[in-house]
């Protein structure tokens, strides 16, 4: 049996005190800065972090600060059914991302988990609803209407024309069919409803949409906009993440290349929490033995080095970034195979690796890994 996650020491004091006294725990986590109370949150294993979450006093502004993928690891563990009060004061940004994350299965548009993911944000408060389905591309609202219901316009001549048998309407012009007939399409009266009072023309593009548009026209779009959005968050397109695996002659594995500076990397946002890397002196991987040897500015650009060739494993495997577990598990495959190409270019320069990972950068690193250990590269 796997060993149970262990508590780090500040979240089990503070589980601890709220076993006696919420009230005391609540006290002790509003005399903590909002970043430490968002550390706290984050830090703690993905089970507890609603139970964190209710202890806060003020959740409403820990929440926003949660990275977005470990929103959506939170709400899932929560259960998205039960996730509304944590949905409830998630920015638009939070919002795009998890379903970015979790709303497709490799490249095509999971409509179930889309399902799940509007229905869930349909529990929230009226604004909160709305807020969320604007940011939400069209084109996936469209899907998620195409999914769930037939919609039909009343025409111009009236003489002649009933409504659809079963259908709903908002104003006398649109009226849309559930699909499946158990559907009693809750959630999407409640959207049309809003947008209708409140931003009429997106109403009219979503019906229109819905009516007209070609599922593969809006499938191709919204992998568009997804691609982009996911690159802005470090996980690129398939294809480039694969270009990791490339294969490497064995009489090139010890080539340095000339004129590069691997360790010239600026920071940017990551939506996973990963406050540092697991390096020490006593590791099992040579890279994270070598990490903390460094400067300081070397070391935090090795750090986003490092999680952007995790990020493309991720990728690359095929790896569903929704589920806690992936990151984890590509860090370790990352550092796996990164050190078996440092240890093997060390070994043939005669040179300390810090040495190495200063001159060779970490992609050409982890190629080399791969193409010694071609069986643990594998997916």
């Amino acid at each position: 049996m796997a060993a149970l996650p262990t508590l780090p020491a500040e979240v089990r004091r503070i589980l601890d005190i709220a076993r006696a006294d919420a009230a005391a725990a609540t006290r002790e986590l509003e005399a903590l800065p909002l970043e430490a109370q968002v550390a706290l949150v984050c830090s703690a294993p993905i089970g507890r972090r609603a139970e964190l979450l209710g202890l806060t006093p003020f959740p409403e502004h820990v929440i926003p600060e949660i990275p977005e993928a470990e929103l959506c690891f939170t709400a899932k563990a929560i259960g998205l059914a039960d996730a509304s009060w944590l949905l409830e004061y998630a920015t638009p940004e939070q919002v795009v991302a998890c379903v970015d994350l979790d709303g497709w299965s490799g490249l095509e548009p999971d409509r179930e988990s889309i399902d799940t993911w509007i229905d869930a944000l349909a529990e929230t408060s009226s604004q909160s609803f709305l807020r969320s389905v604007l940011a939400l591309d069209t084109e996936i609202i469209v899907l998620y209407l195409r999914n769930r219901v037939v919609v039909e316009q009343k025409p111009d001549e009236k003489e002649g024309w009933d409504p659809p048998e079963g259908g709903q309407t908002i104003e006398g012009q649109f009226y849309f069919v559930a699909l499946n007939e158990n559907d009693d399409l809750t959630s999407i009266s409640k959207m049309l409803r809003d947008l209708f009072t409140q931003d009429y023309w997106t109403y009219f593009r979503l019906m229109q949409g819905a009516m007209w548009e070609l599922d593969s026209t809006e499938e191709e779009w919204a992998l568009r906009w997804r691609t982009g959005r996911l690159q802005d968050l470090g996980f690129p397109p398939w294809d480039e993440a694969m270009s990791i695996y490339r294969f490497v002659d064995v009489g090139d594995w010890a080539t340095i290349p000339e004129g590069v500076q691997p360790l010239n990397i600026g920071e940017w946002h990551l939506p996973q929490w990963i406050p540092e890397l697991p390096a020490a002196a006593n590791s099992q991987h040579l890279i994270f033995r070598t990490i903390p040897l460094l400067e300081d500015q070397e070391r935090r650009s090795a750090f986003y080095a490092f999680i952007a060739i995790a990020n493309k494993v991720a990728v690359a495997d095929r790896m569903k970034l929704s589920d806690a577990e992936f990151t984890p598990r590509a860090i370790e495959k990352a550092a796996l195979l990164i050190s078996a190409g440092l240890e093997s270019i060390a070994s043939a320069h005669k040179t300390p690796a810090i040495g190495i990972l200063r001159r060779v950068p970490m992609e050409r690193l982890f190629r080399v890994g791969a193409n010694i250990h071609r069986d643990r590269a594998r997916a």
